[in-house]
């Protein structure tokens, strides 16, 4: 193992060695960057930056058109101009002269737009709807191309390996995931037919990625939100202090194992364990590690003259909610910054629905955090929930996507009186047992894109039920809601799915975007639909979406029930990825007085418990499970064991051939694990908690399973619910 620490620690200062000297000048030609060659498109209207390399101390000259600027390289061979800005128009020649000459021919002055993210810009024509016939039309000699190769290194780069092209069918079907990113080509084409300027587009995209490995350190820097994140780049970057520092307390460590081990040598003794590098101070080693694309894709770019950043990307960041408001910060702050384009234009699209799993409420979720990212200055999000694909991650439809982009490119940059975005969320106000909800950007008016009734609108009550579906009419530039049940209504939502494909958008055709907004009540269902629990204390409360090898309760109050108890309830509640909650209720006498063995039956509890029990009250939403008071025909199977179905108890109604309401607990003691309790004289399972140790893959279910076993046995469906809550409460005497 020490063998290995110390491999590790020379491969990766020879790494950094190797990665270091790429950034060096090669040889004594003048050189530039591969972003600049012939057939390029260089930024409008703003000076314009060229740089490279030649000997250090060798003046370099660079001339565009009538326009020259020279420059001395510096000690490490780098030199850089400024040259005026200049109209569109072209083609022009650039040229770099020292002791030697650097020729780009058919250059083109217009706008350059990088175009990144994840799959969806990454997805290229060829992938796209009507590929064959969008590629035999992609002849368009003033738009340019440039794709950055897939790249992720552990420290910047200056260049990459790449060149200019004039978009035709063949070089707009070349390289990437079949050709340049449809997305970035349509947004292009657009802007090159509205605008008739020349039109650059930089490809730097990557299927799969996290928006961190694209975010500069600048990025991280001027986030609050992002410090910790910051503090480990900042570790990882041999040209910081901090990294100095640390990296010199690793081989003081290191010395002194040597002085040691050697010592240990001497007396022939065993030598102690080498100290490992601390893993804070490895660069990034994988495409997902923060900065990582960046330093390979994104910083062999800076600084060259942009317009502005289209930005597709999200689905690798789903998850994370309101976070990925704070990292668009980082993304779209530490580009303008690198970039020295403090107010550059970024426009992105919002993710499409899909049917990811799981809880559906996590998309819009993370819809509302891109939402959120539009109070950044000069950005703008383009919608496409009615032009995705629910089957397909992948939705082919990029030419709307393209032009979405372009309409807010020509109406945020270009100052062109279009309508850019569709109806979005201004107010909501309760009119009686209405609500009325007020959108901005209604252009020519608020319709039904296929003229069906108004969809995805819900509403809730103040006092009773959920969300539900509401009735909605268009009153000018509002939508007005009203829903049969729902007097008092307080909240809406609109859209509020993963696979929400809302049909409400403006006369210009674009969708309206999700929101949600009023004040939701809180609901406890326990307290709504069970008057009896009034009357109990409560115990237990665990979510079981935390179930696991080891069980935590939320709330565990049994060590303060000191009074004798009569009745035992549990309280049920089950989430679907629908949205829908149900909950079973079953409260019984007392089957034990010890209230340490009536929670989840883990083996330390002690609680082992195979009997019927008498009194049974039961309350339920879910279909087919016997409601009703006073019951005779309940029992309980509660313990940490594996059992069978045999039916050695001889309970009434039961199978000895599948698991259900009469199973035989056996060995090992601490094994599968079963907390059921049972109507049998109505064959129903009232509810079921097994082999909870598997957290996701645990079984749970409320009335009878509808496949192989009734006890939900085998079911592995834990991770279905979307919430997931088990209480427990005891009735003193």
């Amino acid at each position: 193992m020490q063998l290995l620490f110390t491999r590790r620690l020379l491969a990766v200062s020879a790494l950094l060695t190797v990665l270091l000297a790429t950034v060096a000048p090669a040889g004594a030609a003048v050189k530039l960057p591969k972003v600049f060659g012939s057939h390029m498109v260089l930024q409008r209207d703003r000076p314009m930056v060229v740089w490279g390399w030649a000997n250090p101390g060798e003046t370099v000259t660079v001339r565009i058109g009538s326009a020259e600027r020279a420059a001395r390289a510096s000690a490490s061979g780098r030199w850089e101009v400024t040259l005026p800005a200049m109209p569109a128009g072209g083609p022009v020649t650039l040229t770099a002269s020292g002791s030697s000459v650097v020729r780009c021919d058919d250059v083109l002055i217009g706008d350059v737009w990088l175009c990144s993210g994840q799959s969806n810009m990454e997805q290229g024509i060829g992938a796209c709807r009507d590929a064959e016939r969008e590629i035999a039309a992609a002849n368009h000699p003033r738009i340019r191309l440039l794709m950055a190769p897939n790249r992720f290194t552990p420290v910047p780069q200056d260049d990459l390996d790449a060149e200019w092209k004039v978009c035709t069918p063949q070089t707009v079907a070349e390289g990437g995931w079949s050709g340049f990113s449809g997305a970035a080509y349509y947004f292009g084409r657009e802007l090159q037919q509205r605008l008739n300027v020349p039109i650059g587009l930089i490809d730097a995209t990557w299927g799969g990625t996290v928006i961190q490995t694209w975010t500069p350190p600048d990025g991280y820097a001027i986030v609050p939100a992002l410090k910790t994140e910051y503090e480990r780049v900042l570790l990882g970057d041999p040209t910081t202090d901090v990294h100095v520092a640390r990296m010199s307390r690793f081989l003081d460590a290191v010395g002194k194992w040597i002085r040691e081990t050697r010592a240990a040598l001497s007396q022939r003794k065993l030598a102690p364990q080498m100290p490992a590098i601390p893993a804070e101070l490895l660069p990034p080693s994988d495409v997902q590690h923060p900065t990582a694309l960046y330093n390979g894709m994104i910083h062999p770019l800076v600084p060259f003259g942009l317009r502005g950043a289209i930005w597709y990307q999200g689905e690798s960041n789903r998850s994370e909610g309101r976070l990925y408001t704070e990292r668009m910060k980082a993304l779209i702050g530490g580009w303008r910054k690198v970039f020295r384009n403090p107010s550059m234009p970024f426009y992105y699209v919002q993710i499409a629905p899909f049917n990811y799993g799981g809880n559906p409420s996590v998309t819009p979720e993370f819809w509302e955090a891109q939402t959120a990212a539009l109070k950044i200055p000069n950005t703008g999000m383009a919608i496409t929930n009615d032009i995705g694909n629910l089957r397909d991650i992948h939705p082919t439809n990029k030419q709307d996507v393209g032009k979405r982009l372009a309409l807010l490119a020509l109406a945020g940059t270009y100052g062109q009186p279009v309508v850019c975005q569709g109806p979005t969320f201004r107010s909501m106000q309760i009119e009686g047992d209405h609500i009325r909800v007020t959108f901005d950007n209604v252009g020519g008016g608020l319709m039904s894109r296929d003229s069906k009734p108004l969809d995805w609108f819900e509403i809730i009550d103040a006092d009773e039920g959920g969300f539900v579906k509401a009735d909605a009419r268009i009153d000018g530039a509002s939508v007005v809601l009203s829903a049969a049940g729902v007097t008092k209504p307080v909240a809406v939502r609109f859209a509020w799915h993963m696979l929400a494909e809302p049909n409400l958008c403006n006369k210009e055709g674009l969708p309206a975007n999700a929101f949600r907004a009023g004040n939701v009540p809180k609901r406890d269902m326990l307290t709504l639909h069970v008057p009896e629990a009034r009357e109990y204390e409560l115990v237990y409360d665990l979510d079981l979406g935390k179930l696991g090898p080891q069980v935590k309760y939320d709330v565990d109050n049994h060590a303060k029930i000191r009074r004798p108890f009569d009745r035992i309830g549990y309280m049920l509640e089950l989430t679907e990825a629908s949205g829908e909650t149900r909950f079973a209720w079953v409260s019984m006498d007392a089957f034990t007085t010890d209230v340490s063995k009536i929670g989840l039956p883990v083996l330390p509890s002690g609680a082992m418990f195979r009997t019927n029990v008498t009194n049974m009250n039961v309350v339920s939403t879910a279909n087919g499970v016997t409601a009703g008071t006073g019951m005779q025909g309940g029992n309980i199977e509660f313990w940490p064991n594996n059992y069978g179905p045999s039916n050695s108890a001889s309970v009434p109604n039961a199978s000895g051939e599948v698991w259900d309401f009469g199973d035989e607990p056996g060995e090992p003691r601490d094994g599968y694990g079963c907390m059921q309790v049972h109507n049998h004289a109505a064959r129903q399972t009232i509810f079921a908690i097994n082999n909870w140790r598997a957290g996701g893959n645990a079984d749970i279910g409320i009335g009878n399973s509808p496949k192989d076993n009734p006890d939900w046995t085998f079911a592995a469906n834990a991770s279905s619910y979307v919430a997931k809550r088990l209480r427990v409460l005891v009735r003193m005497k």
